[in-house]
């Protein structure tokens, strides 16, 4: 392929709820091939939380995911409001989900989560947790738990532990040596 290729012959974007559009491309790869159709789903980006507590632990979430129908085990995460930068969505997102307040920061990296379907980006935060906020009660469906470095591990190796992005902010953490899972 060269520079000129591939074109988008035709774009529409349908919306359909305040969180989600879809996007349609008609995409020529080639002079004289026919446009072949591609569609994205469009939401906000969002953020993936590793936090890590004082005492080394470190906070995961459980709730029902219509999606998958069923319960899953997360790190705490969500949507980027608009107009707020991702690093202040991570340290909202952690106090509203585990209650946990942020005492610094750092930034793990910013991927696509899904290049053929989504074209939203994931920001990936390690966390040093403070204090958990006085009387914190998780939002209603949400189950907070704190693991060792070794119980994520069995919660990964179990298959209990299996959002592809959220394995992915791990990777990034145990990469900049903010975190260290053994294997199973």
């Amino acid at each position: 392929m060269s520079d000129t290729w591939p074109k988008i012959k035709s774009r529409q974007t349908t919306k359909i709820s305040s969180w989600l559009d879809i996007t349609e491309r008609d995409v020529e790869f080639a002079s004289g091939e026919a446009a072949q159709r591609y569609h994205a789903f469009n939401q906000s980006d969002y953020v993936a939380i590793v936090a890590l507590t004082s005492d080394k632990q470190i906070p995961i979430v459980r709730q029902y995911r219509p999606a998958v129908e069923s319960f899953t085990w997360e790190l705490p995460a969500g949507l980027v409001d608009n107009g707020e930068d991702p690093a202040e969505s991570g340290r909202r997102e952690l106090l509203e989900e585990t209650g946990y307040t942020t005492r610094a920061v750092h930034a793990l990296g910013t991927a696509f989560p899904c290049t053929g379907r989504l074209s939203n980006r994931v920001h990936s935060f390690f966390i040093e947790t403070g204090d958990r906020a006085v009387g914190f009660q998780p939002e209603p469906g949400l189950t907070v738990r704190l693991v060792s470095p070794a119980e994520l591990s069995a919660l990964i190796a179990s298959g209990e532990f299996s959002s592809q992005v959220h394995l992915g902010a791990l990777l990034l953490a145990t990469q900049r040596s903010f975190l260290k899972l053994e294997p199973r």
